[in-house]
């Protein structure tokens, strides 16, 4: 298996002080012995790879998930828990003169369906995920950054036919929003959740219709027989039908080779808080239960959870080693201590790191691989995976199933180009952070 981070960055290390997985334990699924036979393979067992399975397994399609750890292991189980708006990187201008004023208006409409989509989900099945939020704010890291959040808030609104709540930097605090902010504004349309006890809810869901999900099953090689795809595990092997790719930025180059150079990985690390008592909570004067991220570029994201705990996480770092992921814990608590200057002798027990996902074409891709038989794939949420992320996943069982009742844009259809220099890709990242570090001064 060919993968371009440094190898700790892959193992057990970056989530090894993970709040989530010390709180939210999920059962251990076994690993893949022998042979299994499906109609339908899945790698990855995230939330995009649990929807297609669970989609398939509901409509009486035979699925086999595998993973190379555990379910929610990687993105889906180490996320911040925002469901909300997003899932490109590409700006809406550049958008429509790539792909057309239709579609770009199409990509955007699907993204608000993605928020649905979740939702309808978890409220049918009823599941307790610890939601909270009403909508996401955005504060404005600087002054001249207020201007344009209120214009982008305007447009979502006459796009979705919400009403947006604009704050000025003078009202924040009494708001909720006490803070090194100079305002916000809050978008009516997505909600905070655990990650952990969503991927866990997916995965009993999907095991309850008949999909088999195996773990700590790497597929080191993804080959055709004919007209299966035989995935080979250490233990085992599947034949399948079809194969569907879920493994975003945790991919492999050579799985299938269709993968190498489309994905970029890119760091993102949470810390959380232990408690914060009401007095606490008020002396800083973020008393807010909004899922809210800033203004920057490399952004901060952060929410006070239903338990008191405040959950903070930042964007950035380019190498994947050992000695930068703990370098990052002191980087990443001196930014919130900065933000938060009320809470510098708070101890932050929780921190671990984890990959989003990039495309070259800074949009998503969900669907069938072109010129390839009976191959899918979905990857390149750009830190927006818990609704576009399970969208993905269920277009991809609709592709396969032949249904329509999900709007799928042509855009999501786009196959994404290869990233130049191969597997040294991550190299671009280094003028690219720069120039996002000047922009956020």
């Amino acid at each position: 298996m060919k993968r371009i981070c440094d190898p700790f960055s892959y193992g057990d290390g970056p989530v090894a002080q993970s709040f989530w997985a010390d709180t939210v334990p999920l059962p251990t699924r076994t690993s893949l012995h022998g042979e299994e036979r499906a109609e339908v393979a899945i790698i990855g067992a995230g939330v995009t790879g649990l929807n297609t399975a669970l989609r398939l397994s509901r409509a009486g399609v035979s699925v086999v998930v595998l993973d190379a750890k555990q379910v929610g292991w990687g993105a889906s189980g180490r996320n911040g828990g925002f469901c909300c708006l997003g899932g490109a990187m590409m700006g809406e201008g550049r958008m429509s003169k790539t792909f057309g004023q239709a579609a770009t208006r199409d990509f955007y409409m699907t993204e608000k369906a993605a928020v649905d989509f979740v939702d309808q989900i978890i409220v049918d099945a009823g599941w307790d995920v610890d939601r909270h939020s009403d909508g996401e704010t955005i504060l404005a890291h600087k002054p001249a950054a207020m201007a344009r959040l209120t214009e982008e808030a305007a447009h979502i609104d006459s796009l979705f036919g919400t009403s947006s709540t604009v704050v000025p930097k003078d009202a924040l605090r009494q708001n909720g929003f006490g803070g090194a902010f100079h305002g916000a504004v809050t978008l009516p349309v997505g909600f905070a959740l655990n990650p952990r006890k969503f991927v866990g809810s997916l995965a009993g869901a999907a095991e309850a219709t008949g999909a088999r999900i195996y773990c700590d099953s790497p597929v080191l090689r993804a080959t055709r027989d004919g007209a299966h795809w035989v995935l080979a595990s250490p233990n085992g092997q599947v034949r399948a039908n079809k194969l569907v790719i879920a493994t975003n930025g945790y991919s492999s180059e050579q799985i299938p080779v269709w993968m190498a150079g489309r994905f970029l990985p890119a760091q993102s690390s949470i810390i959380v808080t232990r408690p914060l008592s009401q007095e606490e909570q008020s002396a800083q004067g973020w008393t807010s239960s909004q899922m809210a991220y800033d203004s920057r570029k490399l952004i901060h994201y952060f929410r006070l959870m239903p338990d008191g705990r405040f959950l903070f996480g930042m964007r950035g770092g380019i190498s994947t080693t050992e000695s930068v992921h703990n370098s990052t814990r002191e980087k990443i608590r001196a930014h919130f201590e900065r933000l938060f200057p009320k809470w510098r002798h708070v101890e932050t027990p929780w921190f671990h790191t984890g990959f989003v996902c990039l495309s070259r074409d800074l949009t998503p891709f969900a669907g069938a691989v072109p010129n390839e038989d009976n191959l899918y794939a979905a990857f390149a949420y750009h830190g927006n995976g818990v609704a576009m992320g399970s969208y993905a996943g269920a277009l991809l069982a609709n592709d396969i199933l032949g249904r329509s009742d999900l709007p799928h844009p042509d855009i999501l259809r786009a196959a994404p180009k290869r990233f130049p220099l191969g597997q040294f890709r991550r190299l671009l990242m280094y003028p690219a952070y720069v120039g996002f570090e000047v922009f956020d001064l």
